[in-house]
């Protein structure tokens, strides 16, 4: 089964054309031999009666039997074929005429009376020593005037159809023999030609690799059946193509992110280790060392935790939280940081939320620390909260400049900053935002930003009580 199904397509159809030909010819070849033979076998039968019939009606014109045992071969000359058995007896007596070639022995039957028409019921089958089908009849008959009875026992020897079938069951073989293998033949070459969009579709593909992720299978010159085909071939292309572009961009984010700490730390050194330095010296450079070794392992947990959310998936224990005395907690937290910046912290919230408290706090603190970051001075970031018959919304908002829409669109991309210098709307390491993407995918949940012409920033979180009810924002 295994060699079956890893045979080219071309051999499979082929064979399977050529096995549904053979079938369908020899089905008809066998029906019409079918046919056949039962026509020649009813015209060979009626030809039976006929002749007997003849006898009934010449016997009746002779004056004596005597006329009969002078002139057998008046008969004789009257069979079918020269195989054909025709005998005369009185009843209960040997024949007194007598033509039987194979000297065939009768089967038992009782004759058709006198005034009894003769028909096919009437005929018994036999068989000659070789096989041959053999069809009797006996017939009562009445000679001449004299009122005398004769019994006509007659037979035909179906040589010559059984002949006719032979040749004609051979020509059926035959004729589903060159069926199959025309079939082959000829659907082999139609699907050979018929597969070749999708030889130039494999060629097409085959071209795709890393330095050559834009080409494309062309869906204008592919069969209709084809062409859905080259159309979700195209689709994943266009995902694989997205996602090596942000692959690639996350790997030089990355390398560029760990790079300004190392090269912090290695001219530090570098310079410490130029000269002899006091212990309070080295100290201090120890000390900056820790700070970016720090902050690396704060990119490398971030960077663990993406991505366990994209492949592994993680394991949420949900618990109920009251959302008024969580976002007030994380409000007094961030409070000192708020007053340094003139921003005043507003809680506006209710419900509660069956969510993972530790995830859950992680993604408001992202939005709190990232909105006090970028408030402008004076300015009030109200978190709020705001349930809803299928889901609860939990929302940041602060006052800041103006954020174009294209750069809203990425402001969730992993260390997407807004401008060339990587500094504005995200942490410090430019994965916080990610993280409560990844945080609210886990959740089944979204993550949305909005932002009016005024600069009013929005962050939206949704937590929707099922996975599957999550409504459009309104």
């Amino acid at each position: 089964m295994n060699l079956w199904r890893t045979r080219s397509l071309t051999v499979r159809v082929s064979f399977l054309f050529a096995l549904i030909a053979c079938a369908i010819v020899t089905s008809l070849g066998m029906y019409l031999y079918s046919s056949a033979r039962q026509a020649l076998e009813t015209r060979a039968d009626y030809g039976l009666i006929g002749r007997v019939e003849h006898f009934r009606t010449l016997l009746h014109d002779l004056y004596n039997v005597k006329q009969m045992e002078d002139r057998p071969t008046l008969f004789e000359t009257m069979l079918g074929s020269e195989n054909d058995v025709l005998m005369f007896a009185y009843p209960g007596q040997a024949p007194f005429v007598r033509v039987n070639p194979d000297n065939m022995t009768p089967p038992p039957m009782s004759p058709v009376g006198l005034n009894q028409p003769l028909k096919l019921p009437a005929l018994q089958t036999g068989e000659r020593a070789d096989g041959v089908r053999v069809r009797w009849i006996s017939a009562e008959a009445e000679v001449g005037s004299e009122g005398t009875k004769v019994v006509i026992v007659g037979a035909h020897v179906m040589t010559q159809e059984s002949h006719m079938l032979s040749q004609y069951y051979w020509q059926v073989i035959g004729a589903a023999a060159t069926s199959v293998l025309l079939a082959a033949l000829f659907s082999f070459l139609v699907l050979k030609r018929g597969f070749q969009p999708l030889t130039s579709m494999a060629g097409r593909a085959a071209e795709v690799s890393p330095t050559n992720i834009a080409v494309r299978l062309r869906e204008e010159d592919a069969p209709q059946e084809l062409r859905r085909l080259a159309q979700s071939f195209n689709a994943m292309l266009d995902r694989l193509s997205d996602g090596y572009e942000h692959l690639s961009q996350f790997s030089a984010d990355l390398a560029h992110e760990i790079r300004t700490p190392i090269g912090a730390m290695m001219g530090l050194t570098q310079v410490t280790l130029n000269k002899v330095r006091s212990v309070s010296e080295y100290q201090q450079v120890l000390e900056s060392n820790l700070e970016e070794l720090q902050r690396l392992s704060r990119i490398v947990e971030n960077i663990l935790f993406l991505a366990h959310a994209d492949h592994a998936g993680l394991a949420v224990e949900k618990t109920p939280l009251v959302l008024a005395d969580e976002l007030h907690k994380i409000a007094e937290y961030f409070e000192g940081m708020a007053e340094e910046r003139d921003i005043k912290l507003v809680v506006d919230a209710s419900g509660e939320l069956q969510v993972s408290p530790v995830m859950w706090r992680r993604a408001v603190s992202n939005l709190a620390v990232n909105a006090v970051r970028y408030a402008l001075p004076g300015s009030i970031v109200r978190l709020s909260s705001k349930p809803q018959a299928q889901g609860t919304w939990v929302e940041v908002e602060n006052q800041g400049d103006p954020i174009p829409q294209e750069q809203l669109d990425r402001l969730f991309d992993r260390f997407y900053r807004g401008d060339k210098s990587r500094s504005e709307f995200t942490e410090s390491n430019g994965l916080g935002l990610a993280i409560v993407r990844a945080i609210m995918l886990v959740h089944g949940g979204r993550a949305e930003v909005s932002c009016s012409a005024a600069g009013l920033i929005r962050f939206s979180l949704y937590f929707p009580q099922t996975p599957q009810e999550i409504p459009a924002r309104t």
